[in-house]
């Protein structure tokens, strides 16, 4: 599995420890992101992750900051990422199992490195179930922005002022 993790500079330590701990384990694991400063934006950050992710480069990607609450609503405007802040190995497993987020995001400030190496751990063994759990992850699906047709009544459509 090819996992891309990136960080803005509340994220650094955090994941220098990650990226050695999949190494460790024989992960393929890809860096993505400029070097710390502390004017960074973690919005653009995520974006470069985001895009890997869009283009097939990683299957699934890890983000580090000083909350992870930011990059997880950045990374979730991007169709076809389901980002998630997570501080626990079931909240890690359940969202890969139900929703099958393909980010997670972890709050240096936040989360030791022994539970982040646990969690990590836990997403990157967990697969998506089906059944139930599909059937949700399509609706979700149809909720990500598409342009809008004549089939949706774009044409009787004003504009609010």
């Amino acid at each position: 599995m090819k996992i891309g993790i990136a960080a803005d500079h509340a994220g650094q330590m955090l994941k220098a420890t990650l990226v050695k701990h999949l190494r460790a384990k024989g992960v393929d694991v890809r860096e993505y992101g400029p070097a710390p400063d502390p004017e960074d934006d973690y919005p653009i950050i995520a974006r470069v992750l985001g895009d890997a992710l869009q283009r097939g480069e990683i299957e699934r990607g890890i983000f580090c900051c000083g909350s992870g609450i930011g990059p997880a609503v950045a990374l979730s405007k991007m169709p076809g990422v389901r980002a998630a802040v997570v501080d626990n190995e079931w909240s890690a497993r359940d969202g890969v199992t139900h929703v099958d987020i393909n980010v997670i995001t972890l709050g240096e400030r936040v989360i030791g490195d022994e539970l982040a190496k646990s969690v990590v751990d836990a997403y990157l063994g967990a697969k998506p179930e089906g059944g139930r759990h599909e059937r949700r992850r399509k609706q979700i699906e149809a909720l990500e922005p598409r342009p809008m047709s004549t089939a949706d009544g774009a044409s009787g459509m004003r504009r609010g002022i």
